[in-house]
């Protein structure tokens, strides 16, 4: 460790930041350390009381709901003690947020957001390029069709399927006048003009002419792309008589790229396993090859080495001629810790470890330094502007802490105020029940809101532990809090001025391998008025791209903002308890095999091979994208129903051991995997034990202090054993 103005530094971090961080960003390596320094001290204490705050109200929502044990408790009783306790804090005055310098990716274009552990560079580099999608790829190769591709080798009927599917789609998005797309057999440029040429010797032209955005031309000055524009999304018809495909396409249309992962959020928290220095330090040099745009990945597919790099800007010509810049990539937003883990990659005031999330706030910013300094060429922030989402955060005062971070890192820095921007993740109750004025708080830096099903169900249990036991799992979806939770995100956002200047966003499709189901149910988020939803796949971007061409999202938030307020505080406020419903065996002995089998599923790569999200079989062998919060739902739904004596602990633990069985044989053919029977006494199932066991001594319900000292005792290990 290096000893620097009263830190303790890891050091190689700390030759990171002087050596490759530092460097070029006009600011002077010991004034950094001397402010760090600084930042922690002064901001610590402010950290610790609002977590203590967040205890002690925990403590006295206990303490009342065990008073009221076998009574009614009546909703106004219950809200107007949360208005007693100061849960719940009185709303001010209508207001707009005013935030400047936001790109157009957050004020001007709805589209569907990726979220990617940053930790993997090759999954980051797929998410950043996937601002565009091949159409044609994305339907040949999932479900959409009905069915799976059945061998390697290219099936020229599916091929079939698929050209006819995407023409279709285009008759509906981009329709000619008399005229279909499979009609088409030459697209030419003619007097300023894009002329379609027909099988029937007639020609046609877009029904919409202001839908041609632009065109490329090949050497011999043929079209190449011609590129269409609906919804701010833009489409490329690909022209390439010489490919497999468009050498049998009558048009020579040999693919369509539709624009898709208009942003995306690197992880630094739910999706990624970072306990120590050597952690982190994977973290910030990922997202510095993103901010300088030279991070690049090595991998081998089908025996041959493959060198995958950010993609270029993409130059256009209008049909005047004029030259028209495409981004060639997402938007990047990064999501750093929030308020209550620690981390020992720098330690301050006799070797405590300092919280997680300031020390991301300051060294992600500084990186991002590399970005806002470009004038020209491949560019994040075309406005200059650092966008951070910000997790976890329980309520307006722990905002407010957020907005003073970022204040003093700009003033570190030498940043304009208001240069980073803040998305604020509304999936903690106290922030629900107060999401207004938590968006005052940060008026002039909100970029995005969201909100997050699993997280927020898993506080929401944790909050109410002692009511009464809760519904199942998947009742909860249906239960009236959760409609209220949904649509009050998007009428606040809307009536505290998000649109046009914001991202309204919502939760994640967790099912990739079932994109047919997702083209029919991911429609609704832009109808409900989101403009940017997540999603598990630059795939699953793709095809869900294809809804925000469907629906025009200023529309739909044109009429909720100017419809009538419907309070909906007390439906948010209604907890889904079983309210002495009777479970039958069969009933509950599912449940906690589904919730056992879920939390084993996610723990052993998270724990013995510090993968932190990825693809795992659920009870019914189907893959469910798996992160920290469908840990954090699971294991207090049984947390909840061993204190409510559902079920016991005994019965608890036994079938833990049998789902254990179950998640060994999921993962037989991993060369990595520990097994967990016969012993029952690896570190990862002891994780699970303890996640359902001590699940009401963890703060809000959160995994993440167990998982991060079991992972830390596996590489503990490790280090031992080498």
């Amino acid at each position: 460790m290096i000893n620097k103005y009263d830190l303790k530094i890891d050091e190689d971090l700390f030759n990171f930041i002087n050596l490759e961080v530092i460097p070029d960003t006009n600011i002077k390596i010991d004034d950094f350390w001397k402010k760090f320094s600084k930042l922690i001290n002064d901001l610590t204490p402010i950290n610790e009381n609002l977590l203590y705050k967040r205890e002690s109200l925990q403590n006295k929502i206990d303490t009342w709901f065990k008073k009221k044990i076998g009574q009614n408790i009546s909703l106004n009783n219950n809200k107007n003690f949360l208005l007693d306790i100061g849960y719940i804090v009185k709303e001010g005055a209508d207001f707009k947020i005013n935030t400047k310098n936001v790109d157009p990716e957050i004020a001007k274009i709805s589209g569907p957001q990726l979220v990617v552990p940053i930790t993997n560079a090759r999954y980051v580099l797929n998410a950043v390029n996937a601002r565009w999608g091949s159409l044609y790829d994305a339907l040949y190769g999932t479900d959409v069709l009905g069915d799976l591709p059945q061998a390697n080798n290219y099936d020229p009927m599916r091929g079939k399927k698929v050209i006819s599917y995407a023409k279709n789609y285009l008759d509906k998005i981009y329709p000619l006048e008399n005229a279909n797309w499979d009609q088409v057999i030459q697209i030419k440029l003619e007097n300023n003009k894009i002329i379609f040429f027909l099988n029937n010797n007639l020609s046609t032209f877009l029904v919409y002419k202001n839908q041609i955005s632009g065109l490329i031309f090949n050497k011999k000055k043929s079209i190449n792309e011609l590129v269409l524009i609906n919804n701010n999304l833009h489409c490329r018809i690909i022209i390439n008589p010489d490919s497999t495909i468009g050498i049998s396409d009558p048009a020579n249309i040999s693919d369509i790229i539709l624009e898709s992962a208009i942003s995306s959020i690197v992880d630094c928290e739910d999706s990624v396993s970072t306990v120590d220095a050597s952690d982190k330090l994977l973290v910030y040099k990922n997202w510095l090859g993103l901010m300088k745009g030279d991070l690049e990945s090595e991998f081998i597919k089908n025996k041959k080495i493959i060198k995958r790099t950010l993609n270029n800007d993409i130059e256009i010509e209008s049909l005047k001629g004029k030259k028209i810049i495409l981004k060639g990539r997402s938007l990047i937003l990064i999501r750093n810790v929030g308020h209550l883990m620690t981390n020992p990659a720098i330690l301050h005031n006799n070797n405590q470890e300092i919280r997680e999330g300031i020390m991301d706030g300051l060294i992600t910013s500084l990186i991002s330094l590399h970005d806002l300094k470009k004038n020209h060429g491949n560019r994040n922030s075309i406005n200059n502007s650092i966008y951070i989402v910000k997790p976890k955060m329980h309520g307006p005062e722990e905002v407010a802490f957020t907005v003073l971070l970022f204040d003093k890192i700009e003033d570190i820095l030498n940043l304009p105020q208001n240069t980073i921007k803040i998305g604020i993740m509304d999936e903690e109750r106290r922030t629900s029940v107060n999401l207004k004025e938590c968006i005052r708080e940060a008026k002039s830096r909100v970029a995005f809101i969201n909100t997050g099903f699993l997280d927020r169900t898993g506080d929401e249990i944790r909050t109410s532990m002692f009511a009464g036991p809760f519904l199942k799992k998947n009742e909860m979806k249906n239960s009236k809090w959760i409609k209220s939770y949904e649509e009050r995100n998007v009428d606040i956002g809307l009536k505290c001025g998000l649109q046009g200047k914001a991202q309204i966003g919502k939760g994640m499709w967790a099912m990739p391998d079932m994109m047919s189901e997702m083209l029919i149910q991911k429609i609704s988020h832009p109808k409900s008025g989101a403009n940017c939803a997540w999603v598990p796949s630059p795939t699953a971007a793709t095809l869900h791209a294809m809804h925000y061409n469907f629906v025009n999202v200023n529309d739909i938030q044109d009429v909720i903002k100017n419809k009538e307020d419907n309070d909906s505080l007390d439906d948010l406020l209604t907890l889904p308890l079983l309210n002495r419903k009777n479970l039958s065996e069969d009933e509950i002995t599912f449940e906690v095999e589904n919730n056992s089998q879920s939390i084993l599923g996610y723990v052993v790569r998270w724990v013995d091979q510090g993968i932190g999200c990825s693809k795992v079989l659920d009870i019914n062998d189907i893959g469910l994208m798996e992160d920290r919060a469908t840990c954090r739902i699971s294991s207090q739904a049984l947390t909840n129903w061993i204190n409510h004596n559902i079920v016991s602990e005994a019965r608890v633990l036994e079938v833990l051991k049998k789902m254990a069985l179950v998640v060994d044989k999921q993962n037989y053919n991993d060369p990595n995997y520990i097994p967990m029977a016969p012993s029952y006494k690896t570190i990862a199932f002891e994780a699970a034990k303890e996640l359902i066991f001590k699940g009401l001594q963890q703060p809000s319900g959160y995994t993440e202090p167990i998982l991060h000292k079991k992972r830390a005792d596996i590489k503990n290990i490790q280090h031992k054993n080498k």
